[in-house]
């Protein structure tokens, strides 16, 4: 489940587009000023990144320049009342990827969102499979050797993540920071029961299991 970061000092507008978004299948964070931006940046990774040009603390034409001077890759969708050719290209060469004009229709936001975070055809147009496991990201169900799974929500977002990257080691921290939202407080004991969860629904007899404990390091999805 993509996580994005919307910064506006608009709080209306940032909780109207939080709904649209989060409606749209996101996990949103929000930001008010250009210094919680910045800290939600370097604290978490995002997917996208939505900024405003301008707040009571700063611009965020010059986070978005200090961000990608530090060697930031996520794409930024740039929001402004600024509608000169010459901003629109400020704001471009600044290291936004997209630019949006206020006022917009929340139909736009949600159509730039999925343009800027479409990944390559084989990802988002069809199913991701690893051997006989397959999930489907739109219709948010997995067969396993053809037969469905009934995953809970969160098992489901928890296997999309290592499922888009087989082979990589995710920490427990790591989970809850790509997987929940960044306002909700979640142990470490609910990434263990949904781990546990997702061995007993996936693991099967003379199979190898699904996921690999890597001592001290968190857990991998194992290629099949």
């Amino acid at each position: 489940m993509p996580k994005l970061l919307v910064a506006d000092d608009d709080l209306a507008l940032t909780a109207n587009m939080q709904q649209w978004l989060v409606d749209d299948g996101y996990l949103v964070d929000l930001a008010g000023t250009a210094s919680e931006a910045v800290s939600f940046m370097d604290a978490y990774e995002y997917d996208l990144i939505m900024i405003d040009w301008e707040f009571p603390d700063g611009a965020g034409i010059n986070v978005i320049e200090n961000y990608r001077r530090k060697g930031g890759l996520v794409p930024i969708l740039m929001l402004t009342g600024r509608t000169s050719l010459d901003d629109k290209e400020r704001g471009l060469d600044a290291g936004a990827d997209d630019y949006l004009t206020k006022p917009f229709h929340m139909k736009e936001v949600c159509a730039r969102v999925r343009a800027l975070l479409r990944r390559p055809p084989q990802i988002v147009s069809g199913d991701i499979q690893i051997g006989d496991l397959k999930l489907d990201p739109q219709a948010r169900r997995v067969t396993l050797a053809g037969e469905e799974v009934k995953l809970q929500p969160m098992e489901f977002s928890v296997l999309e993540l290592f499922m888009r990257n087989p082979g990589k080691v995710f920490s427990p921290e790591k989970i809850i920071e790509k997987v929940w939202d960044t306002t909700t407080d979640v142990s470490l004991h609910a990434v263990y029961t949904c781990m546990k969860r997702l061995r007993k629904k996936l693991d099967r007899p003379d199979h190898d299991p699904i996921f690999r404990t890597v001592p001290s390091s968190g857990y991998e999805l194992v290629k099949r």
